[in-house]
């Protein structure tokens, strides 16, 4: 296949709807990472999605919308607190699980029978939806398992060939996926965390929001996902990663011990350190891939406090990608 590539015009964004109404697959810009999207109703478009990805059936898809009235064709129930979310903050990175209509295949929840929907904040993901006049299924536009991609070019280094489009649009400066929140029960949890904290839904809805105890440690191997991130491998870099967590000063004093050590064996080694959860979480998967790109060997990377709900959506992704790799200082 080979792949085409479009700017953010309306002429490019118009060629990029014709791709997805045909039934093939698209790498278009949102406001946290670049998905890889698909006619959501359409269960051979999904399976693409799927296939050109690597990524395990039953991961399901988030659905895309462009307008709140597109929600109530997917969904049987629409609660009020659920509304009341979605109206406060879409277009944004937050994903709502529902229970689904008959219309949304299983091939695009991974056979259960709820439904991930989000409206995002990019201007280009927005159009693209409306000009293609369905919802549009899209996962991370990345190979299972690597970071995700938060710049066109790093849709390209995964999916070239893969895709049958590519959308160079700007790069993703909430930088970490949508929070996604079970709305299916008496009380809204968080089954994915991300910018939009557990606070912020309380001082939305004035109900406690908590995490699903599911995402608090290690993948279950036997875990069935309600959402995409729950169970398998994510975020990896080809480098050896590991977190240095403790006090700031001296876990920077163990890093440097380490790089040192690691660099006086010929291993090329990164360092990473953010200053806020809001820089790690813009740079931290764009680092990543940078890492890989200039041939590390071993990344080092500082944690941060999860005491903080943006700090504990980043470390979620953190651990992740040291594949729960912890030295504590």
């Amino acid at each position: 296949m080979s792949t085409l590539y479009l700017t953010t015009s309306e002429e490019d964004l118009r060629i990029a709807a014709a791709v997805i109404r045909t039934g093939g697959l698209v790498g278009f810009p949102t406001e946290t990472v670049y998905g890889l999207g698909g006619n959501a109703l359409d269960p051979e478009a999904s399976k693409k999605i799927y296939a050109a990805k690597g990524r395990p059936s039953d991961n399901p898809l988030i659905v895309h919308i462009s307008e709140l009235d597109q929600i109530g064709p997917l969904v049987k129930t629409f609660p009020e607190n659920a509304q009341k979310l979605a109206e406060a903050v879409w277009p944004g990175p937050m994903t709502l699980v529902l229970p689904k209509k008959p219309v949304v295949p299983d091939a695009t929840t991974g056979g259960l029978d709820t439904v991930a929907v989000r409206m995002p904040a990019n201007p280009a993901a927005l159009r693209l939806i409306t000009l293609s006049g369905c919802p549009i299924a899209a996962p991370s536009a990345n190979l299972s398992g690597h970071p995700s991609p938060t710049r066109w070019q790093h849709v390209r280094d995964d999916l070239d060939g893969r895709a049958d489009a590519i959308i160079m649009g700007s790069p993703c400066l909430g930088g970490i996926e949508s929070t996604v929140i079970d709305m299916t029960g008496q009380l809204p949890q968080i089954l994915r965390p991300g910018l939009i904290t557990p606070e912020r839904v309380t001082e939305i809805l004035g109900v406690p929001c908590g995490y699903d105890p599911a995402i608090l440690g290690k993948p279950d191997p036997g875990l069935v996902p309600k959402a995409p991130g729950m169970k398998y491998k994510h975020y990896a870099p080809r480098a050896q990663m590991t977190l240095f967590s403790g006090e700031r000063s001296a876990a920077a004093a163990a890093m440097e011990k380490e790089a040192a050590r690691c660099r006086a064996e010929g291993k090329k080694t990164e360092v990473l350190i953010y200053d806020t959860s809001e820089e790690a979480a813009e740079r931290l998967f764009d680092d990543l891939r940078r890492s890989d790109s200039e041939g590390a060997d071993v990344i080092l990377a500082m944690a941060l406090p999860e005491d903080e709900s943006v700090a504990f959506s980043v470390m979620n992704r953190m651990l992740k990608s040291a594949g729960y790799n912890v030295i504590k200082v």
